[in-house]
């Protein structure tokens, strides 16, 4: 009985289905199959034609890629200005008081000057409101990526390379030279973003938008944390005001986090106190807008908020002075008229580029996807390619550093009404009037302030430890890979960290197919769906036959493993078998010749008197040259089930059959098809006959290309499907039903003058020995005829 209080379930009704369904129609193999149903023929162009139908040319055609380079021709003259544009304008001037913030505040994760921030947050969206294809994210600095940009800066531009004779007392006092040393590292920060973009732009235009396919959730997911944890050490000595060196690589916030504790004794009170309050206020409006976004139309502008506020304390109370805080003093007012970055620096920062271009583009595109999927339609992956790619290059010859998309950012023009990128050109007008006219105004605000601002927006990325336990119970290498991705890029850095974490998943995805799932089968009774016999009950394997379901690829990593998934679905070694029977035929023909054994009409017999030491007792040779026996095929038919004349342990072999269910290959390689013949030979040599099923026409191609065909390895082994395979092995007539297979042969050894003689008149034609396995290995795919 149920407890008191808890009421049992009622069992689940499983749905019902009245309907069922007869086929009648031939057992088909590949063979028969092929001969009645003729093949589609598949034209094949040449090179020529190809390269002619691409470079043709008409109206439509100009037109389609005209619109497929600018996307905005495709959706601007749609452009619902009665219904759209009012949400647009609402929506642009609420991002872009927020870009205007954040622009400055990552500026300090990307070592520049905070001014230099709000040029990244202007110039970006120009370009892509014409080439980008998302409606909503809204383009400008990023956390991650501007921390990445900073270690490129950092590292190139180091406080001690722009060291000079301070003014103090002593000679040898030396002091940084800040405005040498904040020029350097504006023309590396634009450097970098004008090789990010010209990366970008190589990748999409050479289609290699599927790039991203490599970057997997969990991958991203323990990145972008790893990350975030990154900028939060990065911004605490800010929040603290406590000076530290600029380390970059491996243990970098190792040293930086031990160098802050070190000298936390010369916290700034005033700078902690606005920093904590900051932190504490966003975060509590920020769970406020998250909760009740339902009922409020506009999501607070808490970060504005406060930014007024503060910088209204900062200029009334004189921090800087009265308390030595750490404020923005200056932003540079207008623009910078455009010039080319020194492209000497590139040969110093490519590969970290080439990480940041990556990463920027997988960060866009999957925050894209997000509100492509939500709002129904789609973004095309070159083309963001290309279009951030632009932005980046444009921006970067105006003294900006690399842009993508930020979640806060793009979460706020979509939550306040914005419906196209014409919000995204509104927010980047009130980020021009803040460069032209406010950016004055700004100047007393705290650093600290801003510290803060990056601080509280890092919630959501922190929030993802939380998807730790849901991969483990869903799939527990995702976890391992998010794990260790973060982990890594915590320990050696942000770029060696994603090279790290992508190698590890691309080694697990390596190890899944190295050593993949496989089934023995047995069918249901009366039926022709054949499922794994470990994991149903009431299941019946056909008499004298294995079936095998194999989902992997065969390939040179893993035949190896296939090898021994065949070796437990059999219950034997094909080899070992072959080399005991060898033994046992060795041993009966010294027997014979001797005298000791006869065959008689009725059976086998040894001559009288001879005692049963004649028997030799059972050892294992490894080396079949010492049994003077030739190792190619025998064709002499034996019943090895049977007892046999002599004293030797020979394996029984329970099945003459072997069918492989080939559905879930997907490909082979030149050693698999090999590796194939090979596995064949050796159970045709103790009598078990291999057969295939379900083959995808691709692979059947490719056994095709590579020679598998001939007449030992024919086509009419190869079924459609397991169940056309298993009726064509029930009703197979056995030949040897009824014959004594040792009487023959035993009588065929004693009419032989040699016995030697007689198993090398019937030894197959080609061999199977140590030379086919050495061949394997150094056999190289191009020997191979195609």
């Amino acid at each position: 009985m149920a407890a008191p209080g808890n009421r049992s379930e009622p069992p689940q009704q499983l749905p019902e289905y009245n309907c069922s369904y007869v086929v009648s129609r031939p057992v088909y193999s590949e063979l028969a199959f092929q001969q009645k149903h003729e093949r589609r023929l598949q034209e094949r162009k040449t090179l020529r034609e190809s390269l002619a139908k691409s470079c043709s040319c008409s109206r439509k055609r100009a037109f389609g890629v005209l619109k497929a380079l600018l996307p905005i021709l495709e959706w601007l003259p749609k452009y619902r200005v009665k219904e759209w544009l009012l949400s647009d304008i609402i929506s642009g001037v609420s991002t872009g008081l927020v870009g205007t913030l954040q622009g400055m505040a990552y500026a300090l994760l990307a070592a520049v000057p905070l001014g230099y921030g709000l040029y990244s947050a202007f110039f970006p969206i120009l370009t892509y409101f014409i080439f980008g294809t998302s409606r909503h994210i809204s383009v400008g600095p990023f956390p991650v990526v501007s921390l990445m940009v900073g270690s490129v800066v950092l590292n190139m531009a180091p406080d001690e390379h722009f060291l000079i004779p301070g003014n103090g007392t002593t000679s040898n006092t030396t002091v940084v030279d800040s405005v040498a040393r904040d020029a350097e590292r504006v023309l590396v920060a634009s450097a970098l973003s004008l090789l990010v973009g010209i990366i970008q732009l190589i990748l999409g235009g050479l289609q290699i938008g599927f790039i991203v396919r490599y970057l997997a959730d969990p991958l991203v997911g323990g990145f972008t944390t790893a990350a975030a944890f990154q900028v939060l050490v990065s911004q605490v000595k800010i929040v603290l005001n406590v000076s530290t060196k600029n380390y970059n690589g491996v243990l970098s916030i190792i040293y930086t986090l031990i160098e802050i504790f070190q000298n936390i004794r010369d916290t700034n009170i005033a700078d902690l106190i606005a920093g904590l309050l900051t932190i504490v206020i966003c975060m509590a409006v920020k769970e406020i807008n998250d909760r009740f976004k339902h009922k409020i139309p506009v999501p607070i502008p808490i970060e504005v908020i406060v930014t007024i506020i503060a910088t209204a304390i900062s200029y009334g109370a004189n921090l800087e002075k009265n308390y030595n805080a750490g404020i923005v003093k200056s932003i540079p007012r207008g623009f910078l008229p455009p010039s080319l970055p020194p492209v000497s620096l590139f040969s110093k920062m490519l590969a970290e580029s080439f990480s940041i271009a990556v990463v920027a583009y997988a960060i866009a595109v999957s925050v894209g996807k997000v509100y492509a999927t939500k709002y129904d339609y789609t973004i095309d992956g070159n083309q963001e390619f290309i279009a951030f790619g632009i932005s980046n290059i444009f921006s970067g010859c105006f003294s900006c550093f690399v842009a993508t998309t930020a979640l806060s950012r793009t979460a706020v023009q979509e939550s306040t009404g914005g419906k196209t990128q014409v919000a995204g050109i509104i927010s980047a007008g009130i980020v021009m009037i803040a460069i032209v006219a406010l950016g004055k105004l700004l100047e007393p605000l705290q650093k600290s302030v801003l510290a803060a601002v990056v601080i509280a927006n890092l919630k959501g990325m922190f929030m993802q430890v939380c998807d730790v336990p849901r991969l483990w119970r869903q799939n527990k290498v995702d976890a391992v890979i998010w794990v260790f991705t973060c982990v890594v890029s915590i320990i050696l850095g942000l770029d060696l960290g994603l090279l790290a974490g992508l190698v590890f998943a691309l080694f697990t995805v390596v190890l899944r197919v190295q050593f993949p799932s496989w089934n023995s089968l047995g069918s249901i009774p009366s039926t022709d769906i054949y499922k794994s016999t470990k994991d149903y009950k009431n299941i019946e394997e056909p008499e004298g036959v294995k079936i095998l379901r194999y989902s992997s690829p065969i390939f040179y990593a893993n035949v190896d493993g296939f090898k021994k998934c065949i070796k437990s679905t059999v219950g034997f070694d094909a080899i070992r078998v072959y080399n005991k029977r060898l033994k046992a035929l060795r041993r009966i023909q010294k027997l014979i010749k001797k005298g000791q054994l006869r065959a008689t009409k009725n059976g086998i017999i040894s001559d009288a008197g001879s005692p049963n030491a004649a028997f030799e007792t059972d050892e294992d040779i490894e080396d079949l040259e010492e049994l003077d026996v030739p190792t190619k095929e025998i064709e002499i038919q034996v019943d090895w089930n049977s007892e046999l004349p002599v004293k030797v342990n020979v394996p029984k072999v329970p099945i003459h059959s072997l069918v492989l269910d080939c559905g879930a290959i997907s490909f082979l390689d030149v050693v698999g098809v090999r590796s194939l013949r090979v596995i064949v030979k050796e159970f045709q040599r103790i009598n078990v006959n291999v057969y295939f099923a379900s083959l995808q026409d691709h692979v059947m191609e490719k056994l095709e290309h590579c020679g598998f065909f001939d007449d030992h390895h024919r086509k009419d082994t190869f079924f459609l499907t397991v169940h056309d395979a298993i009726l064509y092995l029930q009703n197979q007539v056995k030949s040897t039903k009824g014959e004594d297979s040792i009487l023959e042969t035993i009588n065929l050894i004693q009419d032989c003058k040699d016995p030697l003689e007689l198993m090398d008149a019937e030894l197959a034609e080609e061999e199977l020995d140590v030379q086919d396995e050495v061949g394997l290995l150094l056999s190289s795919p191009e020997n191979n005829p195609h």
